[in-house]
């Protein structure tokens, strides 16, 4: 497909000024997120029907092919509206990009049209009980019986995967090697018998994460994805898909959200006058203006074709240090009503929801870890487990299997 790239940006600009107008659906009348989803996969099917769905996926696996030039300016023009697709983060950001580049031929061609449409949504399944910032403990266990895989175990923390159709979870496939080599990864059946999905009640109202258990799940054998005993490699590269997805957004510029909704608030109550909170805000201002030059650093290497590296979780830590400030700001500006929870809960929801930032996708600490010795170079911490079997470990409170 041929056009000029202005063209295309004017295409992408009509498009959504028509169909970009914001999902109204509060989180409070909405805890499980149904009907924000159902917005989401709705505007989704315009965008394919638009031809502007999967811009730099091939048309053979329900992309468009083009460039990414192209993937650019849908950013550019996207980042000026509302978010219409913040419920596919986990489907579009993480799993899609995983299932293209290590999905065989026959997986993309069956599952990607659909994940690119909407008509499949997938989720993600790393976190145990005993298996949270060190998920290379994890002890959910895959057992191969002729043609399929039995699989037995827990996952916890699982954002969405009551709405979910199938979701990326790896499991350990052999005890015998060290805990980073044992582990594949699988394409699940969310509605496989077996599979039971709990709801876990957050402080916020909302029931958006959930504990899943499998009890004797069976997965076809060639849902498996990548090589055997090399679902940490695969983790990691989904991992890195996913601190892009969470530090950079799915707009692409420079934003200052937080600070704007700050500005105006404070405009609001008379408090803009304030010397002392001016430079706050201006502080907080410019730590996001950081963290979008970060974002569209990252991003250009993603659309070079490259998997996203260590320097992804520069921008998700930087996220996880804006909202810290936020939350703290935010609560000076409004002052006590900031408190209030039926009257006007929106700043205690969002003060509420702002520790995530420091947890998902791997804790600040883990961030921290990373950047200091993937991308500083400094020396790695002691692993005393590196090379032992892991039914030689005690992990979590138990002995491993």
């Amino acid at each position: 497909m041929s056009e000029d790239l202005d063209e295309f940006r004017q295409r992408c600009r009509v498009f959504l000024a028509e169909h970009a107008t914001g999902i109204d659906v509060s989180e409070g009348d909405d805890p499980r997120a149904e009907h924000a989803l159902a917005a989401a996969k709705a505007f989704q099917a315009k965008v394919v029907d638009a031809g502007l769905a999967g811009l730099t996926y091939p048309v053979e696996y329900g992309g468009q092919g083009l460039t990414s030039a192209h993937e650019r300016i849908w950013r550019e023009e996207a980042g000026t509206f509302p978010v219409m697709t913040r419920q596919l983060a986990i489907s579009h950001g993480m799993a899609l990009p995983m299932l293209n580049e290590y999905g065989s031929d026959e997986q993309r061609a069956k599952y990607q049209p659909k994940v690119v449409a909407a008509e499949e949504v997938w989720c993600q399944m790393f976190s145990e009980p005993g298996a949270g910032s060190d998920v290379a403990s994890l002890q959910s266990r895959a057992v191969r019986d002729g043609d399929e895989w039995i699989l037995n175990g827990q996952k916890v923390w699982t954002t969405l995967a009551h709405v979910c159709d199938r979701g990326l979870i790896i499991a350990r496939t052999d005890l015998d090697q060290p805990k980073h080599r044992g582990i594949s990864m699988f394409i699940l059946d969310m509605n496989a018998p077996g599979v039971e999905i709990r709801p876990i009640h957050q402080i916020d109202g909302g029931m958006r994460f959930n504990e899943v258990f499998f009890t004797d799940v069976r997965i076809p054998a060639e849902d498996q994805i990548g090589p055997l005993n090399e679902g940490w490699r695969l983790a990691t590269a989904m991992l890195m898909y996913e601190r892009v997805a969470i530090g950079g957004g799915q707009a692409l510029g420079i934003n200052h959200d937080r600070a704007d909704l700050l500005i105006k608030e404070a405009r609001r109550r008379g408090k803009l006058d304030d010397p002392v909170l001016r430079q706050r805000i201006m502080k907080l201002y410019s730590a996001e203006v950081c963290q979008s030059l970060i974002s569209i650093q990252t991003r250009a290497a993603l659309q070079a074709g490259k998997t996203p590296g260590p320097g992804g979780s520069l921008g998700k830590l930087a996220g996880a240090v804006i909202a810290g400030e936020y939350r703290g700001l935010s609560m000076d500006v409004v002052g006590p009503e900031g408190l209030a929870w039926e009257s006007n809960g929106r700043w205690a929801k969002e003060a509420l929801g702002t520790f995530a930032s420091g947890i998902a996708g791997g804790t600040d600490q883990i961030q921290r870890n990373i950047i200091g010795e993937r991308v500083l170079g400094l020396p790695r911490e002691p692993s005393v487990d590196k090379d032992l079997p892991f039914r030689e470990l005690k992990v979590g409170t138990q002995a491993a299997i």
